[in-house]
């Protein structure tokens, strides 16, 4: 068998259809199956289920699926070896951000990167965590940045900075005359949510269940940007929390609302995540290094206490 024979099985395990993994995989659908097929004639198994729709897996399919997985990521690895020795950085690299850090982060680091390393061809994705996670294993995403800790057994996390909450409040909101906040001055039932999808909601819902606020009695706004709810606030529909980096960028009229959480502040933490098997380590380095590079001037937050993206149950 080969690589490629193995990267058409991967392809239909994939998308359950052997024409779309075809198109995918660039070649005619008969070729794909001819293909597919001589690796089973070889092993004398069935790796899929046709008489199914969709196509499906068998048991032993399944094995031989995960262990093809291994087999072409160690395949490719080869060729990082080869960049990795003679110093270069370039090629493909798909990068996935989450829309609630896609806005601020990448102006502030893109630039600097695209110029230090122009042999590197930076594809750019704006993905939900969960979306993230799954072309991360199915190698659809070199990298990501997302939120983190998310806990996932075959995904690496680095450290990338840690972003605190901020609370806006617009001014006739009875918290508006005080300093600071604290998380015990949330009221779940006031806070107007990003909705369902972003991990900076479920980090606001955690944050108000750590203070035993669990509950959402009155009515319910949800909107897919910061923009909108500043907006909803203003007009006295309640308030909301903001990422620090997003306030960077809002007017000074807009700024005076703004209330910081007493230390340790509540806070998500930003993550470069990647594939344990850690293929194209030397991009991922290098995005990691030029991100820390501009990111420590905007965020010198130290004490502060990580709020979960993940759902709690």
């Amino acid at each position: 068998m080969t690589i490629t024979q193995l990267k058409y099985v991967l392809a239909v395990a994939e998308h359950k259809n052997f024409t779309l993994a075809a198109e995918k995989c660039f070649v005619t659908q008969p070729t794909l199956s001819m293909q597919i097929q001589k690796i089973e004639e070889e092993l004398s198994i069935q790796i899929f289920d046709r008489s199914k729709k969709p196509i499906q897996l068998t048991d032993i399919g399944q094995k031989i699926v995960n262990q093809a997985k291994n087999i072409v990521n160690e395949a490719d690895r080869i060729q990082d070896i080869v960049e990795q020795q003679k110093g270069f950085i370039g090629g493909e690299f798909r990068l996935g951000i989450i829309p609630t850090i896609m806005p601020t982060l990448l102006p502030m680091f893109l630039n600097n990167f695209i110029k230090k390393y122009p042999k590197v061809k930076l594809i750019i994705e704006e993905l939900n965590t969960d979306e993230i996670i799954t072309k991360l294993n199915n190698g659809h995403l070199d990298a990501a940045i997302a939120a983190t800790p998310l806990l996932e057994d075959k995904i690496k996390e680095i450290v990338l900075y840690f972003e605190p909450f901020v609370a806006y409040i617009p001014e006739s909101h009875h918290n508006f005359q005080k300093e600071e906040i604290e998380v015990s001055d949330l009221n779940l039932d006031e806070i107007l949510l990003l909705q369902d999808g972003h991990c900076f909601r479920e980090g606001i819902l955690n944050l108000c269940k750590s203070a035993g606020k669990n509950e959402i009695n009155h009515f319910q706004i949800q909107s897919g940007s910061f923009e909108t709810l500043i907006k909803l606030a203003d007009e006295g529909l309640g308030t909301t929390l903001l990422p620090f980096l997003h306030t960077l960028d809002l007017k000074e009229s807009d700024k005076i609302k703004l209330r910081h959480f007493k230390e340790p502040k509540p806070a998500r933490e930003v993550s470069l995540i990647f594939p344990k098997s850690e293929l194209k380590i030397h991009i991922i380095d290098a995005l990691r290094n030029t991100i820390a590079g501009v990111i420590k001037g905007a965020i010198v937050f130290q004490n502060v206490q990580i709020i979960s993206p993940i759902p709690k149950k």
